[in-house]
């Protein structure tokens, strides 16, 4: 594989710039490891704008249910963690680089996403969702977004379905409360993103004039993205099996969303 340096990250601590010589891939590890970095810490990438699945408080600690989920999966494997600040886009092109072990950000798996990377068994069961003005009633299906000016996330699963809706304009965001305060003062007609994490930037940035449809447009299970061939996939899927025996999974589900979560598949497509 040769000597690689990895670019410059944006990690929870401040800017990190890493050297280092990966080896081969072994198809036969005995156990997880890093391949990008020490053995001992897998480097994971993610983008801290989806709360409650990856964020961080007004004191620049990252929480979120997925921060919670990676670092119990990396504890029981007997791993530390270092998060690398991507930006959702590009998230997948770290592992199909090998500069990151993992990518965690309320991915969702997708046959298309399969192709260029590995993920994980599914560990959470969601669905795409327009949000809208509360006080709107002419929107109440995707067919209804006809003509009319849509947020996407670029990189999404929702930016995808959006774009097959005729003769909208599709406005790209950065930041998900941006997209959604822009809806709420009427300079789009609507969002469309993943339920859970618009619930949470709603509640988080405290937007009272937002609603969702009522009907989720897809059923979709987020996975953690792994880098093609990634040795360390049986030994992540073991963990997330238990986690999802033993309840941890669900004892996390309602810490961060206040409710039991669905029941999720063993693959996600």
């Amino acid at each position: 594989m040769g000597r690689r340096q990895r670019s410059q990250v944006l990690v929870a601590v401040g800017l990190l710039t890493l050297a280092c010589s990966t080896p081969p891939l072994s198809r036969h590890a005995p156990r997880a490891r890093s391949y990008v970095g020490d053995p001992e810490t897998l480097v994971v990438s993610t983008e801290p704008a989806f709360p409650p699945f990856v964020y961080q408080t007004a004191a620049g600690e990252l929480v979120g249910f997925d921060v919670d989920l990676i670092t119990e999966v990396a504890r029981r494997l007997g791993l530390g963690v270092e998060f690398a600040f991507i930006p959702f886009d590009g998230l997948l092109a770290t592992l199909e680089a090998e500069t990151a072990d993992a990518a965690i950000d309320a991915i969702t798996i997708t046959a298309r996403r399969d192709e260029a990377v590995d993920f994980s068994r599914p560990y959470f069961s969601s669905g795409l969702a327009v949000a809208v003005r509360r006080d709107e009633v002419d929107i109440v299906s995707l067919s209804d977004l006809t003509g009319k000016k849509i947020a996407v996330k670029l990189g999404t699963t929702g930016a995808e379905l959006a774009a097959q809706v005729p003769n909208t304009q599709l406005v790209t965001f950065d930041s998900a409360e941006k997209a959604l305060m822009d809806l709420e003062r009427g300079n789009v007609d609507a969002v469309i993103k993943d339920k859970p994490t618009t619930l949470g930037m709603l509640a988080l940035a405290n937007i009272q004039d937002v609603r969702l449809l009522d009907q989720l447009l897809t059923e979709e299970y987020y996975g953690i993205a792994l880098p093609p061939g990634s040795p360390n996939k049986p030994h992540i899927d073991a963990v997330l099996d238990d986690m999802l025996a033993d309840g941890t999974i669900a004892a996390l589900h309602r810490k961060w969303f206040g409710f039991d979560p669905e029941p999720v598949p063993e693959v996600g497509y």
